[in-house]
């Protein structure tokens, strides 16, 4: 089995051609090949330059086979349609791309039996390791602790502490976000968010909050829970202005409700950003860039929690397993709804 071909043979170069040329068997090339100690210094550089003389490279799935590993690896979502779920899944692809490792991509649409038939059916083709991929960032169920293969789990942590899951720092997205409103000079801030149940909603809140107090300030009025739409970010603004005409800035909990708030804005004769300042949550291109002026937001990084989720099975393939919720530091996208952008 190989991946390369000597250009003077019609047929691919074998282990057992290289195994002729070096003048050993079979089983010492590849003990030779994969690095194994029990293959002499001298034998083992014989049987490389034999390798190299024919171009010879090992298929790397016969490799993974040799060391009980396939090369293969799950990723498992719920939700294949979300803006969410699609970043970490191509930053988990690329990672797994860059490590030579075959991805079998499941959408179980929120459905735990779905999910069950399709961990079922990974297992049956024998994966290396899963991903387990939320659509929100509210810890859910864990696959177990009997599974016969590491799960690392992202964005929804796992409510197993045994297990271990890469999250984003609603937290601290919040915190940096009110960081960033206060260098722009804004000191009256107000908070309109989306729905209460949602962990993220909360955190954000508890981290803007944080931020304030921090610097001896306090929101404008509670923040403004309801729905993450443009609807409510242009119903809640109404409320806020007739109730607080001099705030200077307002943190939404998503880029919808943020272009609703713009909108009643510019309605009302109020100038984004020199009048007030507004900025969004998880940095949706096509909102933020459409807005006028652009939208400031905050990007959650979740290419970023993709890749740290398939460097962690990595490792957890190769023996090193953790457990816990790893949180994963959030930016700012700075564009001209907070500061005006030369």
């Amino acid at each position: 089995m190989a991946q390369a071909t000597d250009p003077s043979r019609s047929q691919p170069t074998t282990l057992t051609d290289v195994a002729r040329l070096a003048g050993v068997s079979v089983a010492t090339a590849s003990k030779a090949l994969n690095g194994r100690s029990q293959v002499r210094a001298e034998t083992r550089q014989r049987v490389i330059d034999a390798a190299e003389r024919l171009s010879f490279r090992p298929n790397l799935l016969a490799r993974g086979l040799l060391a009980g590993r396939t090369g293969t690896v799950g990723l498992l979502t719920s939700d294949l349609e979300g803006r969410f779920s699609i970043p970490i899944l191509m930053g988990a692809e690329d990672a797994f791309g860059a490590g030579e490792v075959a991805v079998f991509l499941c959408d179980a649409r929120g459905d735990a039996i779905r999910e069950q038939h399709h961990v079922r059916a990974l297992l049956g083709r024998r994966v290396d390791g899963l991903i387990v991929v939320g659509s929100r960032t509210d810890p859910r169920p864990s696959l177990g602790r009997e599974l016969p293969v590491p799960v690392v789990y992202a964005y929804a942590p796992s409510e197993d502490p045994a297990d271990l899951s890469i999250v984003p720092d609603s937290v601290g997205a919040g915190r940096i976000a009110v960081e960033h409103l206060l260098a722009c000079g804004r000191s009256r801030i107000a908070h309109i968010t989306g729905d209460p149940r949602y962990l993220a909603a909360q955190e954000r809140a508890l981290g803007a909050r944080s931020a304030l107090a921090d610097a001896g300030l306090a929101l404008v009025g509670e923040p403004r829970f309801g729905v993450w739409s443009e609807g409510w970010g242009r119903a809640a603004a109404a409320m806020l202005l007739d109730q607080h005409p001099d705030i200077d800035a307002v943190l939404c909990g998503s880029d919808q409700i943020a272009r609703g708030v713009m909108d009643v804005l510019r309605e009302r004769g109020h100038r984004v950003p020199e009048d007030v300042a507004v900025m969004g949550f998880d940095n949706w291109r096509i909102l933020t860039s459409a807005s006028r002026p652009p939208l400031t937001s905050v990007d959650m990084n979740l290419e970023q929690v993709g890749r740290a989720a398939a460097h962690a099975l990595f490792s957890a393939i190769a023996g090193a397993r953790h457990s816990g919720v790893e949180t994963l530091p959030c930016r700012v996208a700075i564009r001209g709804s907070t500061a005006p952008l030369a």
